[in-house]
């Protein structure tokens, strides 16, 4: 019999909705050496969470995650509540022995984010942090190139994360837009995704010196909130995180990067870029068409050059086999089901998961090291963070 790992669940808006599909599915689709078990969601407004717990299908649901952590019926933690939620939460489950699923930015800050990774190793629990992006075929294509040297030496990372949910001055000032609850704005939210692909992708980064600008600094107060979306009351209150911000980077192994996130960019949704040039080639990716991978190689014949397009939807292809025919593409969600299988996974036979919280805390030193050439005006090495 299988052995039946448990979740408990802290969140229950957009990433709740999100990881709770990934739940739900990834045991119809993946041969898995464990059964996995919704067992409880957890929100502060009771209506809502009991709302989202029959929506979702979870078995039960609290109202206090101290109480949720606290239950003997579950395994696993999964945190995808605002931020400023994350440090507790996760303190918290590892003190119980639970192993933990956060979202990113993994804290509000570096040394927030370093105190959770010391209490998982103390406690032996399995970590994980969401950079969903990572496990979408075309990237896990993306990486199998670059391994393999097709691209050669690595000049450069061109990365940009683009959306333009804000650039209505009225759009309310969600949670989001505040510091002291999401620590940051299109840096810590978007960046972050970027940082950890070009981790994952190339290596780690050297030094960094940045730009970032808030463009509308008063925003309506939200009567209600809804993930991304949200109603305006009469009143005003000041958004105290970035609207934008870009980078310069070099990376350890010589390839020089930029980076930028903003929300902006005025017919953009959700446009997660990147273009990694090669000594051999090319690669370019964007997550609005995620299932499509380009590339470009220097040693096809002449009159053959230039980029192609690889739809990755064949079965050799990552992940793609467990899913539909050739051709049938996929969605944004099934990066979370990828996800959801890795990690249960990694607890089922006790292997190691990445991206971990060591994965989280690099990530941060980054954010933070672009924060403060901000601040002082000047490259700053990621060492010095």
């Amino acid at each position: 019999m299988k052995r039946e790992i448990r979740l408990g669940m802290v969140g229950y808006k957009f990433m709740g909705k999100a990881h709770s599909h990934a739940y739900r599915d990834v045991g119809m689709f993946f041969q898995m050496d464990a059964k996995v078990t919704m067992k409880a969601i957890c929100g502060r407004d009771e209506a809502a969470v009991k709302q989202a717990a029959e929506q979702f299908v979870w078995e039960s649901y609290e109202t206090d995650y101290s109480a949720l952590v606290a239950r003997d019926d579950i395994d696993v933690i999964d945190v995808n509540a605002p931020s400023n939620a994350h440090k507790d939460i996760v303190l918290a489950a590892a003190r119980a022995g639970k192993h933990v699923l956060c979202e990113k930015p993994l804290a509000l800050s570096l040394e927030d984010a370093r105190e959770m990774l010391e209490a998982v190793r103390e406690a032996g629990v399995k970590h994980g942090i969401c950079f969903n992006y990572r496990f979408l075929p075309a990237i896990q294509l993306a990486k199998q190139i670059i391994d393999e040297g097709r691209l050669g030496d690595i000049h450069h990372y061109r990365a940009s994360y683009l959306q333009d949910w804000l650039v209505d001055p009225e759009f309310p000032l969600a949670w989001r837009l505040q510091k002291e609850v999401a620590g940051s704005g299109s840096h810590g939210d978007l960046n972050a995704h970027c940082i950890d692909l070009a981790h994952f992708l190339i290596g780690e980064l050297d030094q960094v010196i940045g730009v970032s600008r808030t463009f509308v600094k008063q925003r309506p107060l939200p009567a209600s909130m809804n993930g991304l979306t949200a109603q305006a009351s009469d009143e005003y209150g000041e958004v105290t995180v970035d609207d934008a911000t870009a980078f310069l980077a070099q990376f350890k192994n010589g390839a020089i990067g930029t980076f930028e996130a903003t929300r902006f960019a005025a017919g953009w949704k959700n446009g997660n870029l990147f273009e990694i040039n090669g000594s051999k080639g090319s690669i370019r990716f964007n997550l609005e068409r995620l299932n499509e991978l380009e590339v470009f190689f220097r040693d096809d014949p002449p009159h053959l050059q230039g980029y192609r397009t690889i739809m990755v939807t064949e079965g050799i292809h990552p992940y793609i086999a467990n899913w539909w025919p050739p051709g049938h593409t996929i969605g944004y969600e099934h990066g979370f089901v990828h996800l959801a299988y890795e990690f249960m996974q990694a607890v089922a036979s006790d292997k190691p998961f990445a991206p971990s919280f060591e994965d989280g805390v690099r990530c941060q030193q980054v954010l933070e090291a672009v924060e403060r050439s901000i601040a002082e005006g000047r490259w700053v090495l990621i060492e010095e963070i």
